[in-house]
């Protein structure tokens, strides 16, 4: 089995992520450390003088140790829908009592399931079984690319495991929109956001990601912290920054939102927005050098902290580039309009 660099991960999502609405559905066992830790934001970290009344306090999933037959498993339901392609099986700080073994299989079905219903589903193998290294980030291939919903981390026989990473591409899901108070005065019905990443709306390529990675600008809700976003390191040199990214949907933006949350001295000063209406599956390097980019939103000024919303034309496009003057950290990026 082959693992696959880190790089490789660039351009995919985490979909076993709680900002996009992943849950730890239940376990086998989670004795020693609960198994919704698999599913918590970062590495894990390690506390050398903390035990609860049950042992070693551990920032991961950990069964008691196994004295019969069988072997542990969790299952985690994906926010979105999605095609997995690689995983990051993390035994981190996990040394002596991570799983020798672990396999993944996956399913489709019904959001919000019951455990017991899940019983019912048609499984399939994504990643057969593969020996896992201590405190180390494992990481494979998916053998297979279809569509799931459904995650069972399977570990042979039992141990700790402290994050679970599926890396992939989401599905698009147009379900109906949920509204705050700010974007329900503002979003007109049968408008959807078409950057979102939960409809499939993808980053592609921008000029630099240095403090946070660019897929955190699509996410839904709001960012919990300054590292919820995208922020670029502080540019020394001239030019701008910037980022591309694959609608959702061939649309027509009408309304735009930047959000600047948690980033109050280092928020861009200014902002604009391009489109490229380019059908198909267009290189990142055509549209980084593409001559037929048309602006949306002027060169515009931001304040910190804040969300603010933009009235634009209503112009056809496929991919859309955020530039951000000179440097520095967007929250979100909503971009309201008609699916063409």
């Amino acid at each position: 089995m082959s693992s696959p660099s880190p790089v490789c991960f660039a351009n995919l999502v985490n979909l076993a992520d709680r900002t996009l609405g992943a849950r730890v559905v239940g376990s086998s066992d989670d004795y020693f450390a609960s198994a919704e830790n698999l599913i918590a934001p970062g590495r894990a970290e390690f506390d050398a003088t903390r035990f609860t009344d049950r042992g070693k306090w551990m920032d991961g999933w950990e069964s008691r140790r196994r004295r019969g037959t069988g072997y542990d498993w969790c299952i985690v339901e994906f926010g979105v829908t999605g095609e997995c392609a690689a995983f990051d099986i993390d035994t981190q700080h996990f040394n002596g009592n991570q799983p020798a073994f672990a396999s993944i299989d996956a399913a489709l079905g019904p959001p919000g399931a019951s455990l017991a219903a899940l019983g019912e589903l048609g499984w399939h193998e994504l990643l057969p079984q593969v020996p896992l290294q201590a405190t180390t980030q494992n990481l494979f291939a998916a053998e297979q690319r279809a569509a799931v919903n459904y995650l069972r981390l399977n570990i042979f026989p039992d141990g700790g495991v402290a994050r679970l990473r599926a890396f992939g591409r989401v599905v698009p899901r147009w379900d109906p929109e949920v509204h705050d108070d700010l974007t329900s005065a503002r979003v007109r019905p049968g408008m959807v956001d078409l950057a979102a990443l939960k409809h499939g709306a993808t980053p592609v390529a921008c000029s630099n990601a240095h403090f946070a990675p660019m897929h955190q600008l699509l996410l839904p809700g709001r960012a919990e912290n300054m590292g919820g976003g995208w922020e670029t390191r502080r540019r020394r040199g001239p030019g701008h920054d910037w980022i591309i990214v694959a609608l959702a949907a061939r649309g027509a933006p009408e309304l735009v939102e930047i959000d600047t949350n948690h980033f109050k001295g280092n928020y861009p000063d200014r902002a604009s927005l391009e489109v490229l209406d380019l059908p198909g599956a267009p290189r990142a390097t055509d549209l980084i050098e593409s001559e037929h980019w048309r602006p949306l939103l002027p060169e515009t000024r931001l304040g910190p902290d804040a969300r603010q919303f933009f009235d634009v034309p209503a112009l056809a496009a496929t991919h859309v580039r955020l530039n951000v003057f000179p440097d520095g950290g967007v929250s979100r990026l909503r971009l309201w309009g008609a699916r063409n």
